[in-house]
Parts: C-alpha cells; sequence; structure tokens
C-alpha cells in the first residue's frame, strides 16, 4: 500500500493558489472590461448625434497642394421613426452649404460655429449629405457623409 504524504508548506501554497484563482475570476466578473452604451433601440425619446467639418492637405512631389474636405463621422444610423438632433461644429473650411439628398434639407456650416439640424425620417435608406462647394475632387470633395436609416 502507498501513502502520499503532504507536506503542511505545499497545503499552504495549493490554497495560495487555489484563493488568488478565486479572487482572480471574482475580479473579473465583478469589472468586466466591456462598457455598457447607448442604445440605438427605439425609444420614443430624441437624441443627438454630433459630426465635424475636416480638411486634409498635403504636398505631392511635383509641388501641387491638394486638399480634401469631410464630414466626421463619415457614416452614422439613425432608427427610422425617431427624432434625432444632428449637430455639426465647423471646424475647417469657412463655409459648407450642404443638403441632405433625398430631402428639403438644407443648411451651411460655419466655421467656429454649430449647425443644429432636426432629423426625423419616415423610409428607411441611405440619405447622403453632401456638401455643395466640394463636389468634386477638383474642389477638395467629394464631401459627402451618409446617413443611414434603418
Amino acid at each position: 500500500m502507498k501513502f502520499v504524504i503532504i507536506r503542511r508548506k505545499w497545503l499552504f501554497i495549493a490554497l495560495a493558489v487555489i484563493a488568488l484563482g478565486v479572487n482572480i475570476s471574482s475580479w473579473y466578473y465583478l469589472f468586466p472590461k466591456t462598457a455598457e452604451t447607448a442604445s440605438t433601440e427605439a425609444s420614443g425619446q430624441s437624441y443627438e448625434i454630433n459630426m465635424v467639418t475636416g480638411e486634409y492637405k498635403t504636398t505631392v512631389k511635383d509641388g501641387k497642394e491638394l486638399e480634401a474636405y469631410r464630414w466626421d463621422p463619415g457614416t452614422i444610423v439613425i432608427p427610422k421613426d425617431q427624432q434625432v438632433t444632428l449637430k455639426i461644429l465647423g471646424v475647417n473650411g469657412s463655409e459648407h452649404p450642404f443638403h441632405i439628398e433625398g430631402t428639403n434639407i438644407k443648411g451651411v456650416v460655419k466655421k467656429g460655429e454649430e449647425t443644429v439640424i432636426p432629423l426625423l425620417f419616415k423610409k428607411e435608406g441611405t440619405y447622403r449629405l453632401i456638401c455643395d462647394t466640394h463636389l468634386e475632387i477638383g474642389s477638395g470633395g467629394p464631401m459627402v457623409a451618409y446617413l443611414v436609416v434603418d
């Protein structure tokens, strides 16, 4: 018959390792690394989306300067039949007259000012927010953001 002899020292080490494992597991359970985010579910309440105008500049090998303007973020998702307030801060470019394709919404974003646009879409689809100044590559465009109504 074989006997297994466990010394007190090894018993304490084993218990300490088990206790450490329980503590680490408890920590991850009580303090997860994920953060709760805002829900985009239609709740009947309005919410706001913030956007800015941006500009990129570079000089190519022949010395020519290129500019590109954009809305940031370039794509936003909006729930159908929910009131949304779109706030656009003019950071670059003196003025950006715009329209939202498929709607009668028009406006102007000016540098240093915030333009507030109330939105309520009844139909799903992708609507383009288009800057009328920067329509093509030659004018620093196209400056387009996509409003995805879902």
